[in-house]
């Protein structure tokens, strides 16, 4: 496959030397405005704290970083300021809020933003997240399709790499477990529409197509399956993928990495993994940032040795053979 100048630049900007992505997500809005709004006694997360731990986070994690991911309403203004010039930037097209239906989840952009505004700010790539369900019904998919098509078409349009993210999520009155134990089949065929080369995704962010928690140990009795579940989901994608830890912990986080690695992605784009502990000390920023300085650094360091030794460089995807 042939790639556009600009979306090459980006794809080279996202990734350290050797075309891997070790990339940190700060873009997160509702996992922060409820235990922010719960630990400070409010009914709502003020903007200040909001930014102010975006800010934290930022400073002390995008050295180790090859990239990072930010929302253009309280992290530009905060981040922008503590990221190196020399790190890819990734910024944020969708609402947090979603249009819930008894139907399902309907997506829309962050109002009066497009993909030519995070291009004019100065990103190298466009990231959205749609969640998606192949089992909702016909108009909710065509709702949410269509969302993920225009800002292709877009980041086509301004020549500039186009990051998705497909979620899962339980339809209205669906007991979550219910939606876990089938959560292989519901990965993959929330995928496949978007694997089509007529939306335009350049990278794909992928949540496990198993366990988020208690994820069986790689090099154990229960690995095959799960590693066979990886390689379904790899097969499938036209262009290079990343990892997102999907509030896991650490240690399982870095097992599904290791999954994904023997299947052929190219890096992660991770968040609460890397920072939830430290973030567990808010509103004590003192000691939050002792703890991004030292917990949160050490899960960086180990991320980034697995992925130096594991990762597959984006470049040498099937998808771009020696681009």
């Amino acid at each position: 496959m042939k790639i556009s100048p600009g979306k090459l630049w980006g794809m080279r900007r996202l990734a350290d030397p050797s075309g891997r992505w070790k990339m940190v997500a700060i873009d997160q809005r509702m996992p922060l405005f409820g235990p922010i709004a719960q630990r400070r006694g409010v009914a709502e997360a003020a903007f200040e704290d909001v930014a102010q731990v975006k800010r934290l986070l930022a400073r002390h994690l995008s050295a180790q970083a090859s990239a990072v991911l930010i929302d253009p309403i309280y992290a530009y203004g905060r981040a922008i300021p503590e990221l190196p010039a020399q790190k890819g930037l990734i910024i944020a097209y969708e609402h947090s809020v979603t249009e819930n239906t008894p139907q399902g989840r309907k997506s829309v952009p962050i109002p009066h933003w497009s993909a030519g505004q995070i291009r004019r700010i100065g990103g190298d790539a466009v990231k959205v997240l749609v969640w998606y369900r192949p089992d909702a019904a016909p108009e909710i998919r065509a709702h949410q399709e269509a969302f993920v098509r225009t800002a292709g078409e877009a980041c086509r349009a301004h020549d500039i790499t186009f990051l998705l993210e497909v979620l899962i999520y339980p339809l209205p009155g669906e007991d979550p477990a219910a939606m876990e134990a089938n959560r292989e089949a519901l990965v993959l065929d929330s995928i496949r529409p978007f694997t089509d080369p007529a939306y335009g995704v350049d990278i794909f962010k992928l949540e496990p197509p198993g366990p988020i928690h208690q994820v069986p140990d790689p090099d154990g009795p229960g690995a095959a399956a799960l590693q066979s579940a990886y390689g379904r989901m790899a097969a499938m994608l036209p262009r290079p993928w990343v990892m997102l830890s999907a509030g896991a912990e650490a240690e399982d986080f870095a097992r599904s990495m290791r999954y994904a690695y023997r299947a052929g992605a190219s890096g992660y784009l991770a968040g609460r993994a890397i920072w939830s502990q430290a973030f567990s000390h808010f509103p004590d920023y003192a000691a939050m940032e002792q703890a991004l300085a030292t917990d949160s650094q050490r899960i960086l360091s180990e991320l980034n040795a697995l992925t130096d030794a594991a990762a597959t460089p984006w470049h040498a995807h099937p998808g771009f053979g020696d681009a």
